[in-house]
């Protein structure tokens, strides 16, 4: 291969990723209530064990696994593609276990899929996790009480407000039940345990069960959103969306951060 002389385009691929990292780290530090699921997902960037094997679950989950872990050497993702499968993370990372027991392994599923079958998947791995050189396997759930990938389609795509009846989940102690299965677990509801807990999970002896109490509001609109997508979302509100003054509130945080001013090498 012959070297290219002009390096434009390398240079505006080069500009224009690290703009997006810098409007990631903006995202990721804007307040929410009471914690935003984009910090959550962005705090473990930078404390990924070099041999991971990372999976998460389909819904909001997969958004912020896409848009905020920087996958280096060795770290390993895994998705359920454009399946859409509803609850594969939990026995992904279990089956990363049996395939590779000497590497950490970490799931982000939402409350929906935990509910659905991450909590029993648990017992696989309180009955396993002895025979693991290395027994650390991370559960985190994006704890939002809301099945929240089909309701911001919902408003994105129908210009529906949230249905409530169909959406609306309960709110479970997941790290009390890891806790009862003999695993370890912690609740986290502020902001400044975020960190703390990703590290106590990833120094733990054995699986471990953070529950993110994260905030339904917190767009998982695309960098580009059309305008019809815009106009939608804007519709749902107008029509009585029982959340509408968070959906506002964060929604426009969120997309402030594309505008404002930066150099794209911060």
């Amino acid at each position: 291969l012959k070297p290219r002389a002009d390096g434009t385009w390398r240079k505006t691929v080069e500009e224009n990723t690290a703009r997006w990292w810098e409007v990631m780290q903006r995202r990721a530090e804007v307040s929410a209530n009471p914690v935003n699921p984009e910090y959550v997902v962005h705090a473990l960037d930078a404390l990924l064990p070099e041999n991971a094997i990372v999976a998460a679950d389909s819904g909001s989950a997969a958004n912020w696994y896409a848009r905020h872990l920087r996958f280096r050497d060795g770290v390993r993702g895994s998705l359920s593609g454009t399946l859409a499968t509803m609850g594969p993370g939990v026995p992904y990372v279990i089956g990363a276990k049996f395939a590779h027991p000497d590497r950490p392994a970490i799931a982000i599923v939402g409350d929906g899929a935990m509910q659905m079958n991450g909590l029993a998947e648990l017992i696989t791995a309180a009955k396993y996790y002895r025979e693991w050189s290395d027994p650390r396997l991370v559960v985190a759930v994006l704890n939002n009480q809301d099945l929240n990938q089909v309701t911001w389609e919902m408003r994105a795509m129908q210009g529906a407000p949230q249905f409530e009846p169909s959406q609306s989940l309960p709110d479970v102690r997941y790290a009390d039940i890891a806790q009862s299965f003999g695993l370890h677990g912690v609740r986290v509801e502020r902001p400044e345990d975020v960190e703390p807990a990703w590290s106590r999970a990833l120094a733990a002896d054995r699986p471990f069960v953070i529950d993110f109490r994260t905030d339904p509001a917190v767009p998982p609109i695309p960098p580009h959103a059309t305008w019809d997508q815009i106009k939608a979302a804007a519709l749902s509100v107008l029509t009585g969306d029982s959340d509408r003054g968070s959906v506002i509130r964060q929604g426009v945080k969120a997309k402030l951060q594309e505008f404002l001013p930066g150099d794209g090498g911060s």
